[in-house]
């Protein structure tokens, strides 16, 4: 049998593409049923319908492994056909014997999945698809090792007859799948942030960086996949918006690409089952793990002050 975070990875990506179907379905019929939980933080019926789905999923073949979700939500309220089982042959073919020797013995007490069943959500009920993922994340003993990030929208303005969806993954020792990796354009420098949390001390530390283009979007995944494929230099959020759900899968993903996700002062984040939900410190991160320093360093102190470490 293939070791546990294979299976996982193997199974959350046939997860993530029956998610995202679930969330086209309920945009699809009109019936968001918008729930306000604070300034700019909003629930929708694809939040709790997704959610449902994915732990009901995660939970039928890794009933002993902890998993985390955004929603409150009881994954035993689910359809019969909302219950993916299945592997993906891809990642298994893919990941083959290439898994690095500290994952494959992995117990099922050392792993925590982190879920966040759309991110994006603000964006969602805008209209502005593209910023939208579907996340799950993998933890071992507390650091992020493998996550799977889909986009249920993905070429939803190509025309009416486009396949819709793409899901990227990836597992540290192994690598990236589903997206084309490129750099920033020569003579600029690009930050992406958020798009709907900005504060002064967010705004301050970007000016620090003097940047030539600032992109202002929704999601901590959508922002990751921009540093991968090269629209922008750096993820910077000086605030402590973001929860461990938002970047546990894209963290995996960058730093098995050979980038790097930290918090505003450079600290690890970490993901153990009793570890706070709130990333406290902010969210830095690079394309390259070499660049990230130069960050770092550029931060102005007191917005570091005003910053708890993670």
């Amino acid at each position: 049998m293939e070791p546990l975070i294979t299976r996982l990875v193997a199974a959350s990506v046939c997860i993530s593409h029956r998610a995202g179907r679930v969330v086209r379905d309920i945009m699809s019929k009109g019936e968001l049923g918008i729930v306000t939980k604070g300034k700019n933080d909003f629930q929708t019926e694809a939040d709790r319908s997704a959610q449902r789905c994915i732990l009901a999923s995660l939970h039928k073949l890794f009933p002993k492994v902890a998993i985390f979700g955004e929603e409150e939500e009881d994954p035993s309220a689910v359809p019969d056909d909302w219950v993916e089982t299945t592997l993906s042959e891809e990642v298994l073919k893919t990941v083959g014997n290439k898994l690095p020797e500290e994952l494959k013995n992995v117990k099922d007490e050392d792993i925590c999945v982190w879920v966040d069943p759309l991110d994006g959500t603000a964006e969602y009920t805008q209209g502005l698809l593209d910023h939208v993922t579907v996340l799950i994340g993998i933890a071992v003993k507390g650091r992020a090792q493998a996550g799977v990030v889909y986009q249920p929208y993905y070429n939803y303005q190509a025309g009416p007859n486009a396949t819709l969806g793409r899901v990227i993954w990836g597992i540290i020792g192994v690598g990236t799948f589903g997206y084309e990796h490129n750099t920033p354009p020569e003579g600029t420098h690009i930050i992406t942030t958020t798009r709907s949390h900005g504060t002064g001390a967010v705004a301050r530390a970007i000016d620090a960086l003097e940047p030539t283009d600032v992109l202002r979007v929704g999601g901590a995944g959508h922002k990751v996949l921009l540093i991968l494929e090269g629209k922008a230099h750096a993820y910077v959020f000086a605030s402590p918006g973001c929860k461990k759900w938002d970047t546990c899968a894209p963290e995996a993903i960058l730093h098995a690409a050979g980038g790097k996700l930290t918090d505003m002062h450079g600290n690890d984040i970490t993901y153990e089952a009793t570890v706070q939900r709130r990333n406290t410190g902010g969210v830095l991160c690079t394309p390259l793990a070499s660049q990230h320093k130069w960050y770092v360093d550029r931060v102005p102190k007191e917005v570091l002050d005003a910053l708890p470490v993670s």
